[in-house]
């Protein structure tokens, strides 16, 4: 009996340090952002392959990215207290992007924003789009580049290169557009992202990144405490199916006035201002005053709970701030957690929504033998 016994315990033993020796290998190949990267590996369309990338720099700082949509999964920074948060909003496998209708972290293509009633004309030849929002053509149509997978290449722990090969007639754009996306993780902790385009035919460009930012890292709070700057006097105002009339709106003495940083819910629920209506809150394109000049500030969040800040650079003329306004409570993120409407803020750099019908704004037409070429950075740091 004791020899069995006795068997019994070294048996136990054996279980136990296998099964830790196992718990501690399988949390050795999650990120630091708690994401296991044997959930997004997949093959879509019988040849494309998946998977999440990672970038680190000294500071630290994780950034993860998968090549399905080119979205940013998670962002792992410093809050005020030296404690690393995850900042973005997104799911921790694969198959729910592929499911889950989202923009979460996306390289929004061909055409970030609302083109009107999905119509473009190139050379007096009219082309219908898709109409996926309120009749309009939004982020390229409802299987845009967010939908698609672009080819991946980590060219060092800080670098990764993504391209598109969209052929002409993905979701009726015109031409063989061949589109890269580069995401550089740089010693400050910014995050670099550089887009280029080239085609085979006229066609129209318009790239982003679609992030939704909590800089507080804890997703089941609202953003609309963050304080926010944009570096602009007008917007381009909208209709209640949020889109753009061609005219500029000031924003000075409107909710829209953030010249001046300000908490963002001081006047989000203005219901008074017909704009604020419209877009159920802020989801309005900002035009910058220092439009192309990647060196001026165009944009600052502030979250006051981890005192983690973004700063956004870019050479795009406009920026549209979204602050989640239909996000509803349906969606489950990582870590279990439910996403409330405005639970984060994006900060989208862009040309102007609908400029393909706007004559009068900077254009979006790209031509053969001609590169398009779009700089965005997100840099971050903390208020103490």
């Amino acid at each position: 009996m004791r020899n069995i016994n006795k068997f019994t315990l070294i048996a136990c033993i054996a279980i136990a340090m296998l099964s830790s020796c196992t718990a501690q290998k399988s949390n050795e190949n999650l990120t630091e952002s708690g994401l296991n990267p044997a959930k997004f590996d997949t093959i879509i369309d019988g040849t494309k392959a998946v998977k999440l990338y990672t970038l680190k720099n000294e500071n630290g700082m994780e950034v993860c990215v998968t090549n399905f949509g080119g979205r940013i999964v998670s962002i792992m920074v410093p809050d005020k207290a030296g404690k690393m948060q995850d900042v973005v909003l997104g799911f921790d496998n694969v198959a729910d992007y592929i499911n889950v209708p989202s923009d979460f972290g996306a390289s929004i293509g061909r055409y970030a924003n609302r083109i009107n009633k999905g119509i473009i004309v190139i050379d007096n030849d009219s082309i219908q789009l898709p109409q996926n929002n309120f009749g309009h053509c939004l982020h390229g149509g409802p299987k845009g580049w967010q939908y698609q997978v672009y080819e991946a290449k980590q060219i060092n722990d800080q670098t990764l290169e993504l391209t598109m090969n969209s052929a002409d007639g993905d979701q009726n754009f015109p031409g063989n557009v061949v589109a890269k996306v580069t995401y550089k993780l740089t010693p400050d902790n910014s995050i670099d992202i550089s887009y280029s385009a080239t085609t085979d035919k006229k066609t129209v460009i318009n790239m982003t990144n679609h992030s939704y930012f909590n800089l507080s890292g804890d997703a089941s709070t609202l953003s609309t405490d963050n304080k926010l700057f944009v570096n602009s006097d007008s917007i381009t105002p909208i209709d209640s199916t949020c889109m753009t009339s061609g005219e500029m709106m000031a924003v000075k003495n409107t909710p829209f006035d953030f010249s001046t940083e300000r908490v963002i819910s001081e006047k989000i629920g203005d219901t008074t201002c017909e704009q604020i209506k419209n877009g159920n809150g802020y989801d309005h394109n900002w035009v910058l005053k220092d439009k192309g000049n990647i060196n001026v500030l165009a944009a600052k969040l502030t979250s006051p709970k981890s005192g983690i800040t973004l700063q956004v650079y870019t050479n795009e003329p406009g920026i549209q701030v979204y602050t989640g306004n239909f996000l509803d409570g349906t969606v489950k993120g990582k870590k279990g957690i439910v996403y409330q409407q405005r639970a984060a803020v994006c900060l989208e750099t862009q040309h102007y929504p609908d400029s393909p019908n706007k004559p009068q704004w900077p254009s979006v037409i790209l031509e053969p033998g001609k590169t398009y070429t779009s700089h965005c950075i997100y840099k971050f740091s903390v208020e103490k």
